[in-house]
């Protein structure tokens, strides 16, 4: 929180012309006072740091998974959920000492969430850079007021743009202004940028392409050994989006008005509760039994769709190409090639599958004189084994 606010005053208070090295140094002088400050406090959440503490949560050292975990694509490190936004924001601000082009477009697109505005204001950096592209030899293109009404509603706005503009090449300089007393500020390019018009369109290219840096959900794959107890889950309330409380409240009035519901409900009121169940649960934890009776563990968005367990339990396999498939609770099988997200399937918040190699394959083996491997797991996976 401290490396955060420093850094927020840091933006606020830019000076209006200044060079991208003396930015850089200090930001890299507020890191290293921070970190200073934070091995002296003995605090384990200084910027840079990668470790995750275990959340501290009433019953944790019985929970099926410690939390829900991200990874940063930038650094690789492991976020909790509510350091997501802070560490990836210091990540991006790291960059610019080294690609300060990169950082800003990562600036752009990921500080600035209102993607609308967000497009409107690439969309017209971009029609700035076509226009110098296409008219070279004309001065009045290499220059854009400041104060313009355009620029200051769609550019100006954004956090990152100024960054950019000075990455690529543009300077902020005063010029006079005909019949105007004082001179106004300008982005004008410079010679060394207009030399290389290959470069600027790269640049465009870049900015037009680029998305948010989202963090990735962590899968924190696990593997057990076979367990009476596979089929049960103690979640941590990182897995919804009620609160605990409102959790068993739910389940004890489900299981108290099943009958009764099934009666009097019509259709379309079912289908609007079926909805509102969906988006209660944001992930959930999936178990699958192996042939041997072991068990392989992943954590995924709700909303992600059936084929991301296909690939995640192919990527544990040892003959990862030979065909399999998944069954759900009372053998229903779940096909790779639909496009159901397991809210859809009702696997959430948390469900136990059945792995089964493709029946084509398991009489082709058998035919062959021989039965299939128990042990399908890559070794390494099966060195880290756990008992459930």
């Amino acid at each position: 929180m401290a490396a955060a606010a420093a850094l927020a005053r840091l933006e606020q208070k830019q000076p209006r012309a200044r060079g991208p090295t003396s930015q850089d140094s200090i930001r890299n002088q507020v890191r290293k006072e921070l970190r200073a400050e934070a091995t002296v406090s003995g605090n384990p959440e200084a910027p840079g740091n990668n470790t995750v503490q275990e959340p501290k949560e009433e019953g944790s050292a019985h929970l099926a998974v410690p939390g829900v975990y991200f990874t940063c694509p930038l650094t690789g490190a492991i976020l909790r959920k509510d350091q997501r936004d802070a560490r990836i924001r210091e990540a991006i601000l790291m960059h610019f000492s080294t690609d300060p082009v990169a950082a800003s477009i990562m600036k752009i697109h990921t500080f600035n969430k209102d993607r609308d505005r967000v497009k409107l204001g690439v969309d017209t950096i971009a029609k700035y850079l076509d226009n110098i592209h296409l008219h070279p030899e004309e001065e009045k293109y290499r220059k854009i007021k400041v104060q313009n009404k355009v620029f200051q509603e769609r550019i100006h706005c954004l956090e990152g743009t100024h960054e950019f503009f000075e990455a690529i090449g543009f300077q902020k300089v005063l010029l006079p202004i005909p019949d105007q007393e004082g001179p106004e500020e300008f982005y004008v390019l410079g010679e060394a940028a207009l030399a290389q018009p290959q470069s600027l369109e790269r640049h465009k290219e870049q900015l037009l392409s680029a998305e948010p840096v989202r963090a990735t959900l962590a899968r924190q794959r696990r593997v057990f050994r076979p367990s009476p107890l596979a089929s049960q889950f103690d979640l941590p309330t990182d897995f919804f989006n009620l609160t605990a409380e409102e959790i068993k409240r739910e389940q004890r009035l489900r299981s108290e008005a099943v009958e009764r519901l099934s009666v009097l409900r019509t259709k379309a009121m079912r289908e609007r509760e079926e909805q509102r169940e969906m988006r209660k649960y944001t992930y959930t934890l999936l178990r699958v039994r192996l042939p041997d009776g072991c068990l392989l563990q992943g954590t995924f968005y709700a909303r992600e769709r059936v084929a991301a367990l296909y690939g995640f339990v192919r990527e544990a396999l040892q003959n990862d190409w030979l065909p399999f498939e998944l069954l759900a609770s009372g053998g229903q099988k779940l096909s790779e090639d639909e496009n159901l997200a397991f809210n859809e399937c009702g696997l959430v918040p948390s469900a136990l599958l059945t792995f089964s190699w493709d029946a084509a394959v398991l009489e082709d083996i058998r035919a062959a004189g021989t039965q299939p491997d128990t042990s399908i797991l890559k070794p390494e996976l099966l060195s880290a084994i756990e008992k459930l």
